[in-house]
């Protein structure tokens, strides 16, 4: 073991080309080390990985390569019992490392950054830990579709009015409503594992910019490190973090839909719908009203996707005008991925744990249901069958239909047989049996359909399909 030096930020970094050392406002605005404290995990796994394939190529010795496996081990022990102290001055997360690694075992740590830049170091830790959040993330989205198909196999017949522009629209049921919702989620998924297939190739090796003349073994590190391959340009791995703004985008477009779930909850738990009710550990009160339940948790969902969308568009503004190959201006990547990532699983924990939580009124949902004439379009769509009446026509036959009875202040199912053939004689009594409800609901079989027999096939498969579970 080589004796060791008490380290300087220029002996661990920047070597003898400096005499002099930054001034404090260069070290504050140079310092990642307050947030890429996070990928500590990573870096000692890209080290151990990148050490051993430099014994395994006879570029170090194995005595020295062991030290450094055992050095990091105890580091990696050391950060998850949280008893580092961070050094602003020492920049960032590797320094720290690089550091604690020569105090344990001497001048000998300095062997670990042979064949290996800073630049690459960073782009893998950041693509390791990008591609573990993916996987957290995507176990957070399937506990909530999980959720939302448990409503939604409880509530297959259970009618509620389906609206557009906020208006009655359809009578569906709330099964179908919570299925949509599981779609979109499950499409989030979707772009979640995309995302991570073309973000699983290793940089590590790449050096700074242009690869490195030592005989390395970049498909060893790149198996080693769970990676399908090695980058395939030094340039482009150490230069590009598209990866990141594909993990923003995909965060944003997942926010949003929480966001939509979000306002319909807000909306559903106010007294104005009153089809769910939120218990006392999702709501909070007023300091003020006394009679006040809000839906706060709801509303923070619904809030927070404005800040994700702002994290993609910070990282895109970052990354849109710099030449290759890296600048310092890439450090500023991680903050807005960091944060897309939390906020975005606090968000889906939240909405999981709403929609479990819920209270369903469902006679409140079917009177809403009646409201504003919903089986108006499937009065139509009987007209065409029966009476062999172009869609139009009996689009304008029912229009009137309607209006008859809005003037009287009554639904479509109030009126008598005579009233519906005062609008046009040749209408059957077979007619009234489709001003029911249930009725509508049930006849639209058709595939992605609201009948209940449709949305306990859609449960089954839907549970199959995002959560790989098929029922007996």
């Amino acid at each position: 073991m080589r004796k060791s030096r008490k380290p300087t930020l220029n002996q661990t970094q920047w070597g003898g080309r400096f005499e002099g050392t930054p001034v404090p406002i260069m070290e504050e605005i140079n310092a990642s080390i307050a947030y890429d404290q996070k990928l500590f995990y990573q870096d000692i796994a890209g080290s151990r990985a990148h050490a051993s394939m430099l014994v395994k190529k006879k570029i170090i010795k194995p005595s020295v390569g062991n030290a450094i496996l055992k050095g990091l081990d105890k580091i990696e022990k050391e950060f998850a019992a949280g008893t580092v102290e961070y050094d602003r001055s020492l920049e960032d997360i590797h320094s720290h490392v690089e550091k604690r690694l020569t105090e344990l075992i001497g001048d000998d740590a300095g062997f670990l950054h042979t064949a290996r830049s800073r630049n690459d170091q960073v782009a893998t830790d950041f693509r390791l830990w990008v591609r573990d959040a993916l996987d957290a993330i995507d176990k957070d989205l399937r506990t909530l579709q999980s959720a939302l198909i448990e409503v939604a196999e409880k509530h297959a017949s259970s009618i509620m009015p389906g609206l557009t522009h906020l208006q009655p629209a359809q009578p569906v049921t709330l099964g179908h409503h919570m299925l949509a919702h599981v779609e979109m989620l499950g499409r989030d998924r979707t772009r979640a594992r995309d995302c991570r297939i073309r973000l699983n190739e290793c940089p590590l090796g790449s050096g700074a910019l242009a690869g490195t003349s030592f005989p390395i073994d970049r498909e060893s590190t790149a198996t080693a490190l769970g990676f399908d391959r090695p980058s395939a340009n030094s340039m482009d791995a150490v230069s590009d973090r598209d990866f990141a703004i594909e993990f923003l985008c995909f965060s944003a477009i997942a926010a949003g839909h929480l966001s939509r779930l979000a306002e319909e909850i807000v909306l559903w738990a106010s007294p104005s719908f009153s089809y769910i009710k939120l218990s006392d550990s999702f709501s909070t009160g007023s300091s003020m009203l006394p009679q006040k339940r809000n839906p706060d948790a709801a509303e923070l969902v619904r809030s927070k996707s404005g800040r994700i969308v702002g994290d993609l568009t910070a990282l895109l503004v970052i990354m849109k005008g710099l030449p290759l190959a890296y600048s310092k201006d890439m450090q500023e990547d991680k903050e807005p991925v960091f944060d897309a990532a939390e906020t975005l699983s606090l968000a889906i924990r939240a909405m999981a744990g709403m929609i479990s939580d819920m209270a369903i009124d469902c006679a409140a949902m079917e009177r809403a249901a009646s409201v504003g004439f919903p089986a108006a379009t499937d009065l139509a769509d009987h007209l065409v069958r029966t009476l062999d009446l172009p869609f139009r026509q009996a689009h304008e036959v029912v229009g009137k239909i309607v209006l008859n009875a809005e003037s009287k202040g009554v639904g479509l199912e109030s009126l008598s047989l005579e009233e519906l053939q005062a609008v046009d004689s040749r209408i059957d009594g077979s007619a009234m049996d489709i001003l029911d409800l249930m009725s509508a609901l049930e006849s639209r079989e058709s595939y992605g359909g609201t009948a209940p027999s449709c949305v306990r096939k859609a449960v089954a498969s839907a549970r199959l399909k995002w959560l790989g579970v098929e029922l007996p």
